[in-house]
């Protein structure tokens, strides 16, 4: 059975980073919202704020390729549990098993300083700044997720522990 994976974390963890590692590693397709996001405020409508409409547009996508059997990468933030909702709807339409993984930098200072460097490598893309980052809600999870740290762990040591998560849900449901 195939697998959607829900990486969800405030911006500059390194969820990209780490969504980018673990598709070059299991293969799976990679989704990343702010493409998304950023295409809809290029476009000739105009979309900013894109609200849910970067979510949903994703959440299509992602049920058509898993519907074709293939494992998917959802990358965005998933700050509130509507929008955490949304994975769990978007996985039981394609018939594949949920994993939710909130990614973390338990080292504030390496955070900010993760936020405060980044530069954008999508056309358009303006990533918030530290202030904006720290005073983002971000509602508590009601529900088991693996949580990997991206201060504790590397990327490569964070992307093994997602992609060997995505194999025992695979012998779970065999």
């Amino acid at each position: 059975m195939n697998i959607l994976v829900s990486l969800s974390g405030l911006p500059g963890v390194g969820k990209t980073t780490l969504a980018r590692k673990l598709a070059a590693l299991t293969p799976a397709v990679h989704l990343r919202v702010d493409s998304v996001e950023t295409a809809l405020k290029r476009s000739i409508l105009c979309i900013h704020p894109a609200e849910d409409a970067g979510y949903l547009a994703l959440a299509a996508i992602a049920e058509d390729n898993l519907l074709l059997g293939l494992d998917v990468i959802a990358d965005t933030v998933n700050p509130v549990g509507v929008s955490r909702e949304l994975w769990t709807k978007t996985a039981s339409n394609g018939a594949a098993h949920l994993l939710n993984v909130e990614v973390i930098c338990s080292d504030k200072a390496l955070h900010r300083k993760r936020v405060e460097t980044r530069v954008s490598d999508i056309n358009g893309l303006v990533v918030p700044n530290w202030h904006k980052v720290s005073k983002r809600t971000f509602e508590p999870w009601q529900c088991d997720r693996l949580i990997v740290d991206t201060a504790l762990n590397s990327v490569d040591e964070c992307a093994i522990m997602i992609a060997k998560e995505m194999d025992r849900l695979r012998f779970v449901a065999q």
